[in-house]
């Protein structure tokens, strides 16, 4: 079966309370949500507490989400972009 588009992350836009709209490639964003989830070790949403490394962490989130709630009412989001010549 070939690879389908949709599945082809080049870019992410992300958005952060307080902050301008930032572009990230795939691996840049995994390095911000490990930065983030590091700082939250005590305080992890549940789907999250199976994984046994922050970076393994990281990559179910970055994978199977679009957001992580920091705080009450403040959330970090990402969605896939494709930026055009």
């Amino acid at each position: 079966m070939p690879d389908a588009i949709m599945y082809q992350e080049e870019m992410f836009v992300v958005l952060m309370p307080g902050a301008a709209e930032e572009f990230l490639s795939s691996e840049e964003l995994l390095e911000r949500l490990v930065g983030v989830l590091g700082d939250r070790q005590q305080d992890l949403p549940r789907d999250l507490q199976r994984f046994t490394t922050v970076t393994e962490q990281a990559l179910h989130l970055r994978d199977t989400a679009c957001e992580l709630e920091l705080s009450p009412g403040e959330a970090m989001q990402w969605y896939v972009v494709r930026l055009e010549k």
